[in-house]
């Protein structure tokens, strides 16, 4: 039997355990891994996820028992401090010593920490376990203004991980002149410092810290520029430092720079011990990433069960989303100008910039830069890795082909069978296409068969086009079925449940379910009865389908307190109404803060207050804002013709008619609009999922457009329109797309994939092609007739009330005892004041 010892319990460390298990004879190995931190491998690639409501159980790979089922012997809190190469033994802190046949090193890599006078502060921490987590998290409360060292991968993490903790005053110090410079370039970096300055981030790039400043605790930093910034809590992510001190002291050849020198066999100077992960130098190169230390323990695996397989590097391209900004990079970003062509798209006012760089010839692709949008960086990838022959027009495959597919782009068909969909896995498309062929024909399926989309998930895009594209071209008939629970798509059941005449989920799973039913089909039912009938949405049981901010008619926040957002509608609020928010918030300790919509949102409130909170507001004028639901959220507006010399129309008093007629309407998505007085556009009616702007002959309709993590403008959809007329239109088009869109679909993704675009959507709307004008107007009156405020619903209905209680028999009035801290932030105002 062959023993191997593992040294480290890191992502690599488990996934060389899963790989060399799988190939290996039963009974012919003896593993044993050695850990230095107390708990089993976790998911590092996702650990700012902590900050989110993930426990360090959620993040782990595989429970301890998992060792133990494997036949494993796992040492946990035990480091390995010393290695015998002549004994072929290692020996642990705590003692233990165990011989090895092979040994493999998966130490992985610690934090880089410059050498700065001061790190050894309280208030600064390093970002790279699941302790030095939990200790930033304990001390945060402390602090007002944080700061990261380091605008890298690691470092953008880190500060948003200070933004989930609340620490609104965050910087990041960069000391390169660009953020992320190993993956973005100067125009890239600019952009993205500009969309995360606009979500609270402070950037400084250029900057050398010379100190930490404090006396036992942080107080600051200073910089050599002689310039100083106040901060509470540090944290420092300058880079990685590969974790080769044993293999120095057992007298492993490393280099100079650090890391473990192994050769295309991951061997070390030492025929009998490898070495994976970010502690392995191959080539003169540390790789980083957690793809190519997956390859390099396929790679062991594969030598130590018999079979020949080399290392020769890794593509190290990658894609995240950073603070909800997508950033990309793939093949060489970098390539010399003298050596491509390079083709950029650039807006700053959504935040996309992509650059794609192409040989002299305009046949292959080298590399590109994605940031804003990354949609399509697993089909550039793949196109740039697999030299894959590029449409007459290049530019085609970063802004699409005008007027159909571009010639010569095979889609993901088109890609040859060795190419690797699945980078983490190494699982090329061939296996995928063969598993989708031998029966496995969803997701799910084929993850469980082949593990592709199981790691980082970024190639599960792609993989659902393969199944879709190999299923297709076998001549099956794809469905689109809502979920497991129903053999139907949302536009049949909304059609099956209209005719029927059905009001409640538990009646629609008895027609036309089985099971029980699921977080995918409960809601999307649900929401499908709001569209038809506009009732109460928690009536007749329909509560326990919601999504649980539905279920309380509030967004639940971190800490399990809900936002309280009234409509305001056009954006128009009196002197009277604004000093009943102010008296709200202020007897409820509520945080207030102005939205994008032009509607002031109150935090903090607890699910028992919040009836006690409606009926102040109701009290007021004020009703639900449906910020919880998916269904209209505003229309914004400008000050139009009343106040502004450029109005044309008066589009506030018409934001306002819209806004009111189609408030609380449920739809597969949130939608947002907008109404502008003249075509300087100051309410981005553009930007809307049916926007309004005034011309001088009338109303100009725009249909289709969404922020969010892919912006797209709106498109006209007819022009000059009179005010009714143009609701009319606004009527058909939000009944067609309720009727037809697929769940959780806005209307802009709606669009793109609906056939014949829009030129179809406008036949259908502006004129009838389908004879369903009048059906769609009436069914919107309808709804509009039955409208009710949910919030007064609840307020004036005791069985409705009862639900928003922490405890069945909780008592009818508070204990005069019990009182609430303020938030950080209003604590901050208080003082300030």
């Amino acid at each position: 039997m062959t023993k191997i010892v593992i040294i480290g319990n890191g992502m690599t460390s488990y996934k060389f355990c899963e790989k060399i298990i799988a190939k290996a004879v039963p009974g012919t190995l003896q593993l044993v891994v050695f850990g230095e931190e107390p708990r089993p491998a976790y998911d590092r690639v996702h650990l700012s996820a902590f900050f989110s409501g993930k426990t360090a159980q959620d993040l782990e790979l595989a429970p301890a028992d998992w060792y133990a089922q494997q036949g494993i012997t796992l040492h946990l809190g035990d480091p390995v401090q010393h290695i015998d190469r002549a004994q072929k033994t290692v020996h642990s802190h705590k003692g233990i010593t165990e011989t090895y046949d092979y040994l493999v090193m998966a130490t992985g890599a610690a934090a880089f920490v410059p050498p700065i006078p001061g790190v050894d502060k309280k208030g600064v921490f390093i970002y790279r376990t699941i302790e030095d987590l939990e200790m930033i998290r304990d001390y945060a409360p402390h602090a007002a203004t944080g700061a990261v060292i380091g605008g890298g991968l690691l470092g953008l993490e880190a500060a948003k991980a200070l933004l989930d903790l609340g620490l609104r005053d965050t910087h990041v110090i960069e000391f390169a002149p660009r953020l992320m410079p190993r993956q973005i370039d100067d125009s890239g970096s600019s952009l993205l410092k500009a969309q995360l300055e606009k979500l609270g981030l402070r950037v400084h790039t250029s900057m050398q810290t010379t100190a930490i400043l404090g006396d036992d605790t942080i107080t600051g930093l200073q910089f050599a520029d002689d310039s100083s910034l106040p901060a509470d809590i540090l944290i420092i992510s300058a880079g990685i430092a590969p974790r080769d001190e044993l293999a120095r002291l057992c007298g492993l050849d490393t280099g100079h720079r650090g890391g473990i020198v192994v050769n295309e066999q991951l061997q070390t100077s030492d025929p009998y011990i490898y070495a994976i992960g970010e502690c392995a130098l191959y080539n003169g190169m540390i790789y980083g990433l957690v793809a190519p230390g997956y390859e390099m323990a396929e790679v062991v695996a594969s030598q130590l069960t018999g079979t020949e397989k080399a290392f020769t590097g890794f593509d190290m391209s990658t894609k995240l989303k950073l603070i909800g900004v997508d950033v990309a990079s793939f093949g060489n970003p970098f390539t010399p100008a003298d050596q491509c062509r390079s083709i950029v798209f650039e807006d700053t006012l959504k935040g996309v910039y992509k650059r794609i760089n192409i040989t002299p010839d305009g046949q292959h692709l080298l590399g590109g830069i994605l940031i804003g949008d990354a949609d399509d960086y697993n089909m550039l990838l793949q196109t740039a890795k697999n030299k894959v022959v590029l449409p007459p027009n290049p530019e085609d495959v970063l802004l699409g082909a005008r007027g159909g597919q571009a010639e010569g782009a095979a889609g993901v068909l088109g890609l040859p069978d060795e190419a690797t969909i699945c980078s983490c896995e190494n699982i090329s498309k061939a296996a995928i296409c063969n598993a989708v062929k031998d029966g496995h024909e969803t997701l799910d399926a084929v993850k469980k068969c082949t593990k592709a989309a199981t790691c980082c998930g970024g190639c599960a895009p792609m993989v659902k086009d393969l199944i879709t594209a190999t299923l297709k071209s076998q001549g099956k008939y794809i469905r689109n079925v809502l979920c497991e629970h129903f053999d139907y798509s949302r536009q049949e059941l909304f059609d099956l449940i209209r005719i029927k005449n059905l009001y409640s989920f538990d009646e629609v799973l008895d027609h036309y379910g089985h099971g029980d039913g699921c977080e995918v089909c409960k809601p999307a039912i649900a929401s499908i009865l709001a569209s038809l009938w506009n009732e109460m949405i928690l009536a007749k049981g329909n509560d326990t389908a919601q999504d649980s901010n539905d279920r309380f008619l509030a967004n639940i926040q971190k800490g399990g307190t809900y936002s309280v957002v009234p409509r305001v509608p056009g954006g128009e609020i009196t002197p009277r109404q604004l000093m009943v928010i102010a008296q709200v918030a202020e007897k409820y300790n509520l945080y207030t803060k102005i939205t994008g919509g032009q509607r002031i949102d109150m935090f903090g409130a607890h699910v028992n207050d919040l009836p006690l909170i409606w009926e102040e507001l109701i009290a007021a004028g004020f009703e639900s804002g449906h910020a919880y639901g998916k269904a209209l959220r505003t229309v914004k507006s400008c000050v139009g013709s009343t106040w502004c010399r450029f109005g044309l129309h008066d589009s506030v008093s018409y934001a306002i008619r819209i806004e009111q007629r189609y408030r609380g309407l449920r739809a597969p998505h949130k939608i947002k609009s907008a109404v502008s007085g003249c075509i300087r556009e100051c309410a981005e009616a553009q930007s809307k999922d049916f926007g309004i702007i005034a011309t001088e002959k009338g109303w100009n309709l725009y249909v289709c457009g969404n922020g969010g993590s892919k912006p797209q403008h709106a498109v006209l959809l007819a022009g000059d329109l009179d005010s009714e007329t143009c609701i009319r239109y606004i009527d058909r088009f939000l009944m067609f797309y309720i009727k037809t869109a697929d769940p959780l679909t806005r209307t802009a993704t709606w669009l793109n994939k609906l056939d014949g675009g829009i030129e179809y959507l406008r036949n259908v709307v502006v004129n009838d092609s389908l004879g369903i004008a009048a059906q769609l107007e009436s069914e919107m009156q309808a709804l509009v007739d039955n409208y009710k405020c949910e919030w007064k619903e609840v307020v004036e209905n005791p069985a409705l009330r009862k639900r928003f209680s922490h405890f069945v028999n909780a008592p009818e009035e508070k204990d005069p005892t019990v009182s609430f801290e303020h938030l950080r932030e209003q604590k901050k105002a208080a003082e300030w004041k």
